[in-house]
């Protein structure tokens, strides 16, 4: 898959990302509409924004400066040790 370059449609995937989110969300609580459940809801969303900060910041400008990571399962092969050479992302 080669890199999404165009900026219209890079708007166009981080709005639709939004609104899956915010949808899901919405119907979660609305079906269990507890305080505790919006509370680990709030917690959960924090936890994986930044884990994802980590893989792909963290990680590109404090541990392995030469490392590109292209996607999840680039990064997931990168943390198991099986390291691929910088741009290398198998198709």
């Amino acid at each position: 898959m080669r890199d999404l370059k165009n900026p219209t449609a890079i708007w166009t995937k981080g709005i639709l990302f939004l609104l899956l989110g915010v949808g899901s969300a919405v119907m979660l609580l609305a079906e269990v509409g507890t305080f505790k459940v919006a509370l680990l809801l709030l917690v959960a969303v924090w936890g994986f924004c930044r884990a994802y900060y980590f893989a792909f910041y963290v990680i590109e400008k404090y541990v392995d400066p030469s490392y590109r990571f292209s996607g999840l399962i680039s990064f997931a092969r990168y943390w198991c040790g099986r390291r691929e050479p910088a741009g290398d992302e198998p198709q």
